[in-house]
């Protein structure tokens, strides 16, 4: 059989079941494309023989009937997770060579379940970025790119290509600000954030810990239900993971939204708005309309703060979650010094890249004497007004529908100031100070021929009826068909 790289997750499950073919003929498959088609840079490296050997016990077990839920599912995993014996690096010089030994909660649950290790994908350098241009390991470009070479967004842009250009059925992203839904909008793939605490954080590297949550991107929103499903759960070694039972996500993917709430925010209509996408939401609110979905206004006062909150929260918990690369137990060490001191700060100059140590002197200048209350402080409270947005909003509306992104994926090299590229995560960066799971859905493309996602907002732990409207969208839009044309 050819071509299985094509398969979504839920198709790949159905044929390995129906033993139409065996996970070690699907990674061979996989294996053999990322030795030659890796042109997008989406994956840092892989594991051909642990790869095979996971296959060959996967299929020792359907032999024998004892098949598990994932069993011979690839999956690829995002440069910040933790995975046992494996370079884990968030994509920096400083951790270049760092091999855990030990695995993250969210990759040991889908290990359990028989899924396996396809390799590790590229990323924004800490996570932190808006184009996957921060990687030490180079630039990622985005499959969709024809004439002109385009970013995949990011910071989980290596996942967000390597979805979009079937070297991997899924891939495992996280999420501080958008760093799932805005590539996944630029690639033109599905990225669901879970609600924080969904999902446990150990073993995932940290850049802001309030912030960080692990989810996935996929081709289909029933094959991010899927994994979500084995995602989440509480993890004892996270005091943020929440005690609560992990709902049917996959039976919300066909839930009917008739006579179901959707809010529109003013607040999104930018002036920086582009026309296409502008379009393309207005088109969202129809289908859903069509759908059987009731359609409000709602406000959502302070989001024109959440930009300037975020980025004044974020790198002051970077800037202590960083302060342990210095250069003295692991990772990067700088080769000339004079004492301990120089030490430091030449392993840190030498070892962090532009962004990061950008976000670190920030975060660092907002925490420090006299600065605390004027802007940390004062930050934090500003948050607890944007959830407290978000609550009164719900009070009136099962989910809110927003684009995701301002525009549609840019050119490699844009040369645009920080606070250019920043403006990227306007749109998804509220959900992400409020903890609420959100997710976007490819709802057509731009003027241009880029992919352009809609993004739905719901109540904490209320994945389920995003995954519903999200699923009306998908089906209205019909944009999976589409993808194939890039392949």
């Amino acid at each position: 059989m050819t071509n299985l790289s094509n398969l979504g997750v839920t198709e790949i499950l159905d044929g390995l079941n129906n033993k139409a073919f065996s996970a070690e003929e699907l990674i061979v498959e996989y294996i053999k494309i990322l030795k030659t088609k890796n042109k997008h840079n989406a994956y840092i490296h892989f594991n051909e023989e642990k790869s095979l050997n996971l296959a060959k016990e996967s299929d020792a077990r359907r032999a024998k009937n004892n098949s598990l839920a994932l069993d011979g599912l690839p999956i690829a995993v995002k440069d910040i997770f933790c995975v046992k014996g494996e370079k884990t690096s968030a994509c920096s010089k400083i951790l270049e060579n760092f091999v855990p030994n030990y695995e993250s909660s969210v990759t040991s649950n889908l290990w359990k379940q028989g899924a396996i290790y396809l390799g590790k994908t590229s990323m924004d350098e800490f996570a932190m970025g808006s184009s996957n241009e921060t990687s030490f390991f180079g630039k990622v470009m985005n499959p969709w790119s024809k004439d002109k070479q385009l970013v995949p967004g990011g910071s989980s842009g290596g996942s967000a290509a390597a979805v979009a250009a079937n070297l991997a059925p899924i891939a495992l992203g996280t999420d501080t600000g958008g760093s799932i839904r805005q590539p996944a909008s630029f690639c033109g793939t599905i990225g669901l954030k879970p609600t924080y605490g969904r999902c446990s954080r150990w073993g995932i590297i940290a850049f802001a810990s309030s912030l960080d949550q692990a989810g996935p991107i996929t081709r289909s929103v029933k094959d991010s239900a899927q994994i979500l499903q084995y995602m989440s759960g509480f993890d004892i070694k996270d005091s943020t993971s929440a005690d609560i039972p992990v709902p049917n996500f996959i039976d919300a993917c066909s839930s009917s939204i008739k006579d179901k709430i959707i809010g529109i925010p003013k607040e999104y209509k930018i002036d920086k708005l582009a026309n296409d996408v502008q379009k393309i939401w207005e088109l969202g609110i129809e289908w859903l309309q069509d759908s059987g979905a009731k359609v409000i206004d709602v406000n959502l006062p302070h989001t024109e703060y959440a930009l300037p909150t975020y980025y004044i929260v974020a790198p002051a918990e970077a800037s202590a979650n960083l302060a342990r690369y210095d250069g003295v137990k692991y990772g990067f060490r700088a080769e000339s010094f004079d004492d301990l001191e120089d030490m430091y700060c030449s392993t840190r100059s030498e070892g962090f890249g532009e962004e990061v140590k950008r976000r670190i002197l920030i975060g660092t200048y907002v925490l420090s004497a006299g600065y605390y209350d004027a802007y940390y402080l004062r930050a934090q409270k500003v948050r607890t007004k944007i959830v407290n947005d978000f609550n009164k909003a719900f009070n009136k509306c099962d989910a809110i529908l927003t684009p995701t992104a301002p525009s549609g994926a840019f050119e490699i090299g844009a040369n645009m100031s920080p606070i250019e590229m920043y403006m990227n995560d306007v749109f998804t960066v509220p959900a992400s100070l409020a903890g609420l799971p959100a997710i976007s859905v490819p709802g057509g493309f731009s003027d241009d021929k880029k992919p352009l996602g809609l993004q739905l907002i719901g109540k904490a732990f209320d994945e389920e009826t995003i995954l519903a409207f999200a699923s009306v969208i998908e089906n209205c839009s019909n944009f999976k068909n589409s993808i194939k044309d890039i392949i």
